[in-house]
């Protein structure tokens, strides 16, 4: 950023969930595997604008926020929340002390929006280099009435320049706090955000907007959790990635991959970039150990034997899979059972006899699904309603395995170049596929992430998509430097 200044994020998580219905407060309900307020800490956690976290939090509550705070080290205090919006944010000023830096800058974010792009914290910050305070919005869609007391309309106000809020809100600490003091003294003061106490009590400090996201949501009614839930499920998620070669070689040496599937396509690009990045990759498949993933023992028999040889087990991958297609009713029973085999029953079997070694390691355990997973399609019944299980496994198991440290995810690559789907639909036009290298180069995005509960999209690089990839092009250029580094190497 362009100042030295100390930027704190204000994480408001006052709420006591009796809107969403629930027994606990909806910052501590589990999405995706992790409590709603885990999601925007690993937000603020990861944003290099932010130096420091605050956790204002519901008095009752105050055990449970510091056993989460402990997972990030930003967070400097948790504190008690106030009883309304306005009373907590004044608590977290007066924790700052009359000593701290004037030009301290306070992002203030609700616990409840665990969906918030990096992109807006940013432009906020940068923002303030030039505002006290700051707001973020979107456009209405929506047209927006006024009526009375009898629910009669008394206008409607053109949606041109109306926006809906938004957080965070951002301020300068000198400015805020100058508002609050007048604020404190109106007996007649009602309860607001805090971008309405700047406009009302210091009416001449102007207010700039940056431009929120949709998806950047309130979790407030009871539909809003599933709509959460479903948009961390869609997969707009990216994970990070190393730059280089020697950066992931750094990462990964040392570790031990096991990868279900890993003679061709997908999962045998895992496993030679794996390989050059310094992991050490255990590779089972039919082809090329005999290991068949339809078979319980089998599985439990590759992980034995990678754990004996190696002495742990970092990650666990299953690419394998199979794609038969026709009507449901015209398909023989054994391509029936077949395809519940290896597309269910292979991973609910991995999981099972990888726990243990996943467990010792803190590792991960990767599945794959496809895109149909959101809505079945006509002769890919059991193909897309497995797909779609898998999807749920994964979410289950983050949730289920998370006080065990073990991260579980699942990767949904768009119609990919791979010899199962040449064998499905045969030969497709050049350049309408993705590449199996930049699904690999994903994967293993993700397994050097923090990321649990997600499905992460992969697909082909297109203008404006949200959830992208490692992009092709990427994925080409780290394997050719592995090659080269290869070439070096045999030199």
């Amino acid at each position: 950023m362009t100042s030295a200044r100390r930027t704190i994020g204000v994480i408001l998580a006052g709420g006591t969930g009796s809107r969403v219905g629930m027994s606990i407060p909806k910052q501590l309900l589990k999405i995706a595997g992790r409590p709603v307020i885990e999601h925007t800490l690993a937000i603020f956690q990861d944003a290099d604008a932010v130096d420091e976290i605050f956790i204002m939090m519901h008095p009752d509550h105050l055990a449970a926020a510091d056993a989460i705070a402990a997972k990030f080290p930003k967070v400097s205090r948790v504190l008690n929340g106030g009883g309304t919006r306005n009373d907590t944010s004044f608590a977290a000023i007066a924790a700052l002390g009359d000593d701290a830096d004037p030009d301290t800058r306070l992002l203030f974010h609700d616990a409840v929006r665990p969906l918030l792009d990096t992109r807006i914290i940013n432009e906020m910050v940068v923002a303030l280099d030039s505002y006290d305070a700051v707001d973020v919005a979107i456009p209405s869609s929506d047209t927006i009435i006024e009526v009375n007391e009898a629910d009669e309309i008394v206008d409607i106000p053109d949606r041109n320049h109306l926006r809906r809020g938004q957080t965070p809100q951002a301020f300068r600490l000198e400015t805020l706090r100058r508002a609050y003091l007048i604020a404190r003294q109106d007996p007649n003061f009602l309860p607001a955000d805090d971008c309405s106490v700047i406009l009302k009590y210091l009416p001449d400090v102007p207010i700039t907007v940056v431009r929120g996201e949709e998806h950047n949501m309130k979790i407030t009614q009871p539909i809003d959790v599933f709509i959460a839930d479903k948009l961390f499920q869609i997969g707009s998620t990216v994970a990070p990635s190393p730059t280089s070669v020697e950066e992931y070689h750094e990462l990964l040496t040392g570790k031990v991959m096991v990868v279900l599937g890993g003679s061709y396509g997908i999962g045998g690009d895992i496993c030679d970039m794996a390989n050059g990045f310094g992991a050490t990759v255990c590779s089972f498949s039919r082809s090329q150990t005999g290991t068949d993933v339809s078979q319980a023992d089998d599985i439990e028999k590759a992980l034995a034997d990678a754990y004996a040889e190696h002495g742990r087990i970092d990650y666990v991958v299953l690419t394998a899979g199979i794609l038969n297609r026709g009507p449901l009713a015209d398909v023989p029973m054994e391509e029936i059972l077949e395809g519940i085999r290896v597309n269910y029953l292979a991973p609910v079997f991995t999981a099972r006899f990888a726990h243990k070694y996943l467990k010792e390691t803190g590792g991960q355990l990767v599945f794959f699904t496809s895109s149909s997973y959101t809505r079945g399609r006509a002769d890919y019944s059991v193909y897309s309603s497995t797909k779609a299980a898998v999807v749920n496994l994964t979410q289950a198991l983050a949730d289920e395995w998370s006080t065990d440290g073990i991260r579980v995810n699942v990767i949904n690559p768009e119609r990919a170049g791979t010899p199962m789907r040449t064998k499905a639909f045969g030969k497709e036009p050049e350049g309408s596929l993705l590449s199996s290298r930049a699904v690999a180069l994903t994967t293993i995005d993700v397994l050097l992430s923090a990321l649990t509960g997600h499905v992460i999209d992969v697909r082909r690089e297109e203008p404006g998509h949200v959830g992208m990839s490692r992009s092709e092009l990427e994925a080409s250029r780290i394997a050719e430097a592995l090659a080269e580094v290869g070439s070096e190497a045999d030199e």
